[in-house]
């Protein structure tokens, strides 16, 4: 065999798929099945990386992207923004390998990490990436015991502390790191925001976060707070 390594056990099931989707979902689907890992059938990639990958735009990606999911042949869990990743994982019925089941603990710690990676990926004022590192220091605060919703609220209540401190004249550079909301954390987890605050400071953010971008852009630069938000409404 000229290549040992690379290949994917293409049976039954992927000519089945292949009867079911059109050329360039399955061409998708043949992609998604050679870079999954071969424990899980599962891949994370964006859209773009897709794009970039098959020579589509990813209007089309998202075409075919609707086709596996609504054929049943890949689950398909979007990530909450543009920049964050989608997890696809092949149907049983279409994935030949015998797959690997993570522990209840280990799955737990998976899921809440993606959930704290996709809240870090939304803000504007972040570096546009979730490193390994980022990763270890959310899943030491769910080892520690912190609530989900106490981590998402600290990166909301730091990214709306960041643009009101930059709006005032502060710094401009963005947030390095999750370790960056250590601090908030614990102070969240002394006196917790009201349930109903989370949304305020959703929308907050993605208002400041428009200005942000704009700003870093070239396009202009924001001075000054805002007339309906004051420092201290978010600083507390």
């Amino acid at each position: 065999m000229k290549e040992p390594t690379g290949w994917f056990a293409a049976g039954r099931s992927f000519r089945q798929a292949l009867t079911l989707l059109s050329d360039g979902a399955f061409k998708l689907f043949a992609y998604i099945c050679l870079e999954a890992d071969r424990r899980t059938g599962r891949f994370e990639t964006t859209q773009r990386e897709l794009a970039q990958a098959l020579g589509k735009s990813r209007r089309i990606i998202a075409s075919y992207v609707a086709q596996l999911s609504d054929k049943g042949i890949c689950r398909v869990r979007p990530g909450a923004n543009q920049f964050a990743r989608t997890l696809f994982e092949v149907a049983d019925e279409y994935w030949p390998y015998e797959r690997h089941v993570p522990d209840s603990s280990a799955a737990k710690t998976e899921t809440y990490v993606q959930a704290v990676r996709e809240t870090f990926l939304s803000i504007a004022c972040g570096p546009g990436k979730f490193t390994v590192s980022d990763a270890r220091t959310a899943s030491h605060m769910q080892a520690d015991g912190v609530p989900l919703s106490v981590v998402q609220d600290a990166i909301l209540l730091g990214a709306c502390r960041k643009y009101v401190s930059w709006l005032n004249g502060g710094s401009a550079e963005p947030i390095g790191s999750l370790a960056y909301f250590e601090a908030i954390v614990a102070e969240l987890r002394q006196q917790r925001l009201p349930a109903d605050y989370r949304e305020h400071l959703r929308a907050q953010s993605a208002r400041y976060g428009a200005r942000w971008k704009l700003a870093r852009a070239g396009n202009g630069t924001a001075q000054g707070g805002c007339p309906d938000m004051g420092s201290t409404e978010i600083v507390r």
